[in-house]
């Protein structure tokens, strides 16, 4: 299945797309259900199913104000330096464990909305990368287990104001401005991907490939960067792991290649779908 966030007529809910359609579940699952990430909580997929059995999508996916695919996790953890051509582009050091940075909601905006640069830097840059959203979640989560604990997947932007993520080692501020990071369009839930089944994602701007790779490329694998993570953080169902993005970024070519208005970009994963933004300068 694929499920989305949105917005219907100014009020948040959420729902499955079927082809160009979308049947709204929050009205079918009532007021217990407030959002995507309680659906996930109480493991409703298998009641979602049945609805889809009993009713007809009604909604027009093209017409629907979209929201990140969980506007409201609990916690958003992103991998870095995850593949061996961005860590070899970066002149970083090769590490032993995941290097991790935590990215806040309100970074974030949905498939179909404009990233925003913001008044303090034009060096905006892309990062194509695929987020995990948990679905039960954990404490030390072992390897063997980990894929147990997926609820499904999306694709991801992790927009960079590079000099501010370079002003010291951590990236936190660079990774954190106002609606930089692309997220949607929607959640493929983990029985329409297996378990570490090999995907591709590419990212594009204004049309031009700027990344490709393979997830079977990742220096430390999904199940290792939940082992990882879930050791130190206790993981919630609907919390999401951006897990790292390859070679190719705009601020390590030559000449460097940043996002500026009018540009759009592009996050494609095969198994997943396209995650497409526009660019637009903060106003205020």
């Amino acid at each position: 299945m694929k499920l989305i966030s949105f917005l219907k007529s100014g009020t948040p809910s959420f729902g499955v797309v079927v082809n160009d359609k979308v049947l709204d579940l929050g009205p079918l699952l009532g007021s217990a259900v407030a959002d995507l990430k309680a659906a996930i909580e109480q493991n409703l997929f298998a009641r979602i199913h049945e609805l889809l059995l009993s009713h007809q999508p009604d909604l027009n996916f093209a017409d629907l104000t979209l929201l990140p695919v969980i506007p409201n996790p609990d916690k958003i953890v992103c991998v870095g330096l995850n593949y061996h051509d961005h860590v070899k582009e970066t002149g970083r050091d090769l590490t032993e464990k995941p290097a991790i940075f935590l990215r806040l909601n309100d970074s974030q905006v949905a498939h179909g909305q404009n990233i925003v640069r913001p008044l303090e830097s034009h060096r905006l840059d892309y990062e194509g990368e695929i987020a995990v959203i948990i679905g039960k979640g954990g404490r030390r989560i072992q390897e063997a287990d980990a894929w147990d604990h997926i609820a499904g997947y999306a694709c991801y932007n992790d927009g960079s104001v590079r000099d501010w993520q370079n002003f010291s080692t951590q990236w936190i501020p660079g990774k954190n401005f106002f609606k930089t990071g692309g997220f949607g369009p929607w959640m493929v839930t983990a029985d329409e991907i297996a378990p570490a089944q090999v995907m591709t994602l590419t990212t594009k701007l204004n049309g031009q490939e700027m990344q490709r790779t393979t997830t079977d490329l990742m220096i430390h694998s999904i199940p290792r960067q939940l082992a990882f993570i879930s050791t130190v953080i206790p993981l919630k169902a609907g919390d999401v792991i951006v897990t790292g993005t390859p070679g190719g970024v705009g601020n390590k070519r030559t000449p460097q290649v940043f996002m500026k208005p009018g540009d759009v970009v592009e996050i494609e994963v095969d198994a997943i779908g396209v995650l497409r933004n526009g660019i637009e300068d903060d106003s205020h």
